[in-house]
């Protein structure tokens, strides 16, 4: 009886609360359904990693083999070296993202308003580039014998470089044109945290006799500290979860630069293409969701025990 009143209860709250919100709730819809669909039901593909599929027997007849499939990545011959590219150039993109977003943004909320507007789209619109155009834009860069690079070289009087042969460039070469590439929307980010720190705090420290350099450092950087640390941890949700289409078309999956571009996503993705193995496919995908969950609760309560104001949740 006490147990029926309080779900009668529970229920009356609901409706209550669904009726005061029923216009915010009917906006949500249409994302609700687009996360439903795309997100969560095709979430029971998951079993997949833990089954030896056959497509006459269905993703549910199929044989149960535990963990067998997860032992794919790990026994791979490249295994130590797939990894450790996957964790040392997300850790560098994540460093040297926030660092190019957050100077951006600076920079941004000391130009004019006139041109705020220009630098803002200009360095959006590479957001918006497929990565294969981008692979085609670096092959033009970078092709051995009329890329843009090489006669540059030429004419400065160096010797050409076979990019796409050599290992060590791509070290470079890659985080540069993630930042180019995603930077922008990080800068927008960030610049519209600083449009949201009161002006009375800037018009304070000016009376005060206070630098824009002192500005910079001693009110809008503390106070984006915040928004700092969330994107932080959201971006170490992807920690073990290589950008595929960032690896594997601008470097145009050559082999001889495999030592520093190959990736968890571009070795699993040339297996499944090569060998069909869809099961090994679902555990490493499985095993990567696994790994940002646990970065990004990990991350979170250690930030939760420094700062509760800055932590996520």
């Amino acid at each position: 009886m006490k147990l029926g009143s309080r779900i009668g209860r529970w229920l009356k709250r609901e409706w209550i609360y669904f009726r005061k919100n029923r216009e915010l709730l009917m906006l949500a819809i249409p994302g609700i359904v687009y996360k439903l669909l795309i997100s969560y039901i095709p979430m029971v593909g998951l079993i997949l990693a833990f089954k030896f599929f056959r497509y006459d027997q269905g993703i549910f007849g199929s044989r149960w083999v535990g963990l067998d499939n997860f032992k794919f990545l790990f026994k791979a011959q490249d295994a130590q070296r797939i990894i450790r590219n996957t964790l040392l150039y997300n850790f560098t993109y994540i460093i040297l993202g926030t660092a190019a977003a957050l100077l951006f943004a600076l920079l941004l909320n000391e130009v004019s308003g006139r041109m705020v507007k220009l630098y803002q789209t200009t360095m959006f619109l590479p957001y918006f580039i497929s990565l294969v155009l981008v692979g085609y834009i670096a092959y033009a860069f970078l092709e051995h014998k009329s890329g843009y690079m090489n006669s540059l070289l030429q004419n400065l009087g160096f010797a050409p470089h076979k990019w796409y042969f050599e290992t060590k460039p791509w070290l470079f070469i890659l985080p540069l044109v993630s930042i180019w590439k995603g930077v922008g929307f990080s800068t927008l980010v960030y610049y519209a945290g600083i449009l949201g720190i009161n002006s009375e705090y800037y018009e304070a420290a000016r009376l005060d006799g206070a630098s824009r350099p002192q500005m910079m450092m001693r009110i809008t950087l503390p106070l984006l500290k915040p928004l700092v640390i969330i994107l932080f941890i959201l971006g170490l949700g992807n920690i073990f979860r290589g950008d595929f289409g960032l690896h594997y078309f601008v470097p145009n999956n050559v082999g001889m630069n495999f030592p520093t571009t190959d990736i968890i996503d571009t070795y699993v993705y040339r297996a499944l293409t090569k060998l069909g193995d869809i099961n090994s496919a679902a555990a490493v995908g499985f095993l990567q969701s696994v790994v940002g969950l646990v970065t990004i609760v990990s991350a979170n309560y250690l930030v939760r025990r420094l700062d509760k104001e800055s932590s996520l949740f």
